[in-house]
């Protein structure tokens, strides 16, 4: 089976399509560095929806989504965006955590498995 890289660098690559299932590398808000976790939020799901829309999937085909918290207690805020953004009848397994992030200006990190269409 063919395995297709995109955006590859020397560390990762920010997404991998293996057959009709599409991986997608943990995102950060790059442009919302050190802002709320709602406005980082925002940013990376409209990251993961251009990543899965050039590996030909959409936000209605996500399986299954890790989300990694800096803050627990954040975890209402990081929800309200989340909830906004998830088509109705589409919500993906999910598990979110607590953890420690790479660098502190960052305080959310979302990662996916999606289907392709």
């Amino acid at each position: 089976m063919t395995i297709t890289r995109l955006h590859a660098g020397p560390r990762m690559s920010q997404a991998v399509i293996h057959g009709s299932t599409i991986y997608l590398a943990g995102q950060v808000a790059d442009q919302a560095k050190g802002k709320s976790v709602g406005d980082q939020t925002k940013e990376i799901l409209a990251a993961i929806e251009r990543l899965l829309g050039e590996a030909g999937s959409d936000k209605t085909k996500i399986l299954s989504t890790t989300i990694y918290l800096a803050d627990i207690g954040t975890f209402a805020e990081m929800n309200a965006v989340w909830d906004a953004w998830v088509p109705a009848g589409h919500a993906p397994a999910r598990a979110t955590v607590e953890a420690k992030l790479a660098a502190p200006a960052y305080t959310v990190e979302i990662a996916c498995i999606a289907a392709k269409s």
